[in-house]
């Protein structure tokens, strides 16, 4: 049986973790069959992104995710609170891509000349 679970990595006492799909008796840090996310705890609020394509796909196929993992897929909106398979027709990202390095997503407006003001 497949599961969708976490996969610890990082240094001692500073956890991340990658989402994997995995079988069910490996090892917790042990192989996996596919690397479809990352979830970061230690930032506020904690962090994650994940292909959610790949994520449906798996749970199509029957990978059954651990509690852990279904919180972060009902975040991400991927499963309903309820467990089940969300109905959606669009893609979502979960962290968006900043347009220029170094630069907070969402910190200012764009004005009809395509220069960012700050507000």
């Amino acid at each position: 049986m497949l599961r969708i679970r976490l996969r610890r990595v990082g240094k001692k006492g500073k956890p991340s973790y990658r989402i994997v799909v995995a079988e069910a008796a490996a090892p917790r840090d042990g192989a996996y069959v596919e690397w479809i996310g990352n979830y970061d705890p230690l930032v506020d609020p904690p962090s994650y992104s994940i292909k959610t394509e790949r994520a449906l796909e798996w749970l199509r196929q029957g990978a059954q995710p651990t509690d852990a993992v279904s919180r972060i897929l009902a975040w991400s909106g991927v499963i309903d609170d309820d467990g089940t398979v969300a109905e959606r027709t669009e893609s979502v990202d979960a962290i968006p891509e900043s347009p220029e390095q170094g630069e907070p997503v969402g910190t200012g407006t764009t004005s009809g000349d395509g220069e960012a003001s700050a507000t």
